[in-house]
């Protein structure tokens, strides 16, 4: 099943529970553009409002298009009103295109369904620090040439520290990004998770890359 994870800067009437159509499922995801982005395990789309507190809308858009993780997102501007000069600008600082807000959650869907999503699909890529390497694809990690054996969780626990390498998180932001929304985790998770990781990574020879921060999270240190 395909899937397209939604960020969104704004309120969503109507909720955030995921929706499926076919062979599409849908995420919606809250974001607060001055955190981490999430773990996205489908394909980005983001609906962007034209005012942010203490940033533009325009602004952001044109940081999405600078991040490797969001550079090749669908993004959709959110706009105050239908004004031909807002417009422009939107698709000049890189959105896709532009809906007239108020949003809620009928007017996403309309939108994500009527686009061909097909052609829009994140290529498969591989994240790389040092020797160790990260193949999204075939959801395999390797030290060097060697397989790194790891369970689903570890291995979107390792993607995300890979993607941010030398970033401290706190054990409640790798919850809330790493979290599903119909299963609660506790922070004794999270060190179960990291523990399982360290474990494969020390017996595949990569040592103690993964590092704890006393009182503040873990870090995935940068060779």
């Amino acid at each position: 099943m395909r899937q397209i994870d939604i960020l969104l800067t704004g309120e969503l009437p109507g909720g955030h529970d995921s929706f499926a159509h076919g062979d599409l499922r849908v995420v919606f995801r809250a974001w607060d553009w001055s955190a981490p982005l999430p773990l996205l395990d489908g394909s980005p789309w983001a609906f962007i409002d034209w005012l942010l507190p203490d940033l533009s809308g325009l602004e952001l858009c044109r940081r999405l298009r600078c991040d490797p993780q969001t550079e090749a997102a669908h993004i959709t501007m959110v706009l105050e009103e239908d004004d031909a000069d807002a417009k422009r600008r939107a698709l000049r600082a890189g959105a896709d295109d532009y809906i007239i807000g108020p949003i809620d959650r009928a007017a996403v869907l309309d939108r994500v369904l009527s686009v061909q999503l097909g052609e829009r699909d994140a290529p498969g890529r591989t994240l790389r620090l040092g020797d160790l390497s990260l193949d999204l694809a075939a959801l395999q990690a390797r030290w060097k040439d060697k397989p790194v054996g790891l369970m689903p969780n570890e291995f979107r626990l390792l993607r995300y520290l890979m993607e941010q390498p030398g970033q401290v998180f706190a054990r409640t932001q790798l919850i809330a990004a790493l979290g599903k929304n119909d299963q609660p985790i506790d922070e004794r998770t999270v060190d179960a998770w990291v523990s399982r990781l360290r474990r494969a990574l020390r017996e595949a020879g990569a040592g103690y890359p993964l590092r704890t921060v006393r009182s503040l999270g873990y870090v995935l240190d940068r060779p």
